[in-house]
């Protein structure tokens, strides 16, 4: 929709008038809340009360950009512990270039208002979010919540991106999991920014699955732990969303940008298991390059005997880990990504992937940098 307003009585529409109209973005509603193009603002969608009769509501902020262009979705929290994802849109939405943003930004920080209230990854009724989409109406309460999140959010956009961390007590590399058999996912995974890409299969039940079910190319970027801040991990998640808004054609283009770190495809990756209960010494940091056969930690008794060593069964980088000292027989303690003959070459850019965003320079963009003062 637009402001123009249509010939009436045989008047002519000037052909400047004409082409401006074609020029203008739309006009989004938003749980009955119109946002034209050029204006910004929050939308408070209702959800289910708490049993005290609180209300609670997911809240969108809408920048409907004036010229016409992608709508992006970037959402957060789906697990109400997963922090880092609520930090970086709040760093995104400081970014003055969205001033000259073309298309539609939704910004969703909280998805799951009940597990975040309760620091909580599940809803009260003990349900995955990401695993109840589409949802239903007359459903359980996760089912709700993603039913309202599909009418009221997914259905107006194009793209998306799903900000995510570990579970608790475990950490995650900042990698992207993404269908990869679709031409447009891929190329918009690999201008993300993050060294490690994962073609990660579609999960019964996730958004990416909802998504891609209505043709949304979807990016789901992991990493850190549940209920902590990682600033490194904020820091690459901002940038990597700006690099694909600049993709989209959504953002202009910089002309002194830094170099994007080359994403490298992961051939495989796999969990390494706890051989028997214990307290586990770790010797394989996140992020390592290890070899097959190295010692990726040892498992002992609370007195060191009975020493059992956790080994590497390939050569890999280490993309996830437990930090959790104590151990049962046959949890998950090493996620391992290989990469054939790249390891080495992932190795390398992610060296320099942890010194760009680990340095202090990037800091100017966390207090509403504008970067067209580099052009």
């Amino acid at each position: 929709m637009t402001d123009e307003v249509g010939p009436g009585e045989g008047a002519k529409v000037p052909p400047v008038a004409s082409k401006k109209a074609r020029e203008k973005n739309r006009t989004l509603e938003i749980g009955g809340v119109k946002i034209a193009p050029g204006q910004s603002t929050s939308v408070d969608l209702p959800l289910a009360a708490m049993y005290t009769h609180s209300n609670v509501e997911l809240t969108v902020h809408v920048i409907n950009g004036r010229r016409p262009g992608p709508c992006l979705f970037v959402c957060a929290a789906i697990h109400g512990d997963e922090l880092n994802g609520v930090d970086i849109i709040r760093r995104l939405l400081d970014y003055k270039q969205l001033n000259q943003l073309r298309g539609t930004l939704l910004a969703i920080p909280v998805v799951n208002v009940h597990g975040f209230l309760n620091q909580s990854r599940y809803l009260p009724d003990g349900r995955d979010l990401n695993r109840s989409f589409p949802g239903s109406e007359r459903g359980s309460l996760a089912g709700r919540v993603a039913s309202t999140f599909v009418r009221d959010i997914l259905k107006h956009c194009t793209h998306g991106i799903d900000l995510h961390t570990g579970a608790r007590h475990r950490s995650n590399l900042p990698q992207i999991r993404a269908d990869l058999s679709q031409e447009e996912t891929r190329n918009l995974a690999m201008q993300f920014g993050t060294p490690v890409v994962l073609d990660a299969k579609l999960r019964d039940g996730s958004l990416r699955e909802t998504a891609a079910d209505m043709g949304i190319p979807l990016l789901l970027y992991e990493a850190g732990e549940a209920l902590r801040f990682d600033e490194l991990c904020i820091r690459a998640g901002a940038r990597g969303i700006l690099n694909v808004m600049r993709e989209l054609k959504m953002l202009p283009a910089r002309k002194r940008a830094p170099k994007v770190h080359e994403a490298v495809i992961a051939d495989d990756s796999r969990w390494v298991r706890a051989p028997l209960s214990g307290v586990m010494r770790t010797r394989a940091q996140l992020g390592a390059r290890v070899k097959k056969g190295e010692v990726l930690g040892i498992i002992a008794d609370p007195l060191g005997l009975n020493e059992s060593p956790v080994l590497a069964p390939d050569e890999a980088i280490v993309i996830g880990s437990t930090n959790l000292p104590l151990v049962h027989e046959g949890e998950a303690l090493f996620h391992l990504a290989s990469f054939k003959r790249q390891t080495g070459q992932v190795a390398n850019e992610l060296q320099g992937f942890h010194e760009r965003f680990s340095s202090q320079e990037e800091e100017p963009f966390f207090i509403g940098w504008d970067d067209s003062l580099e052009n």
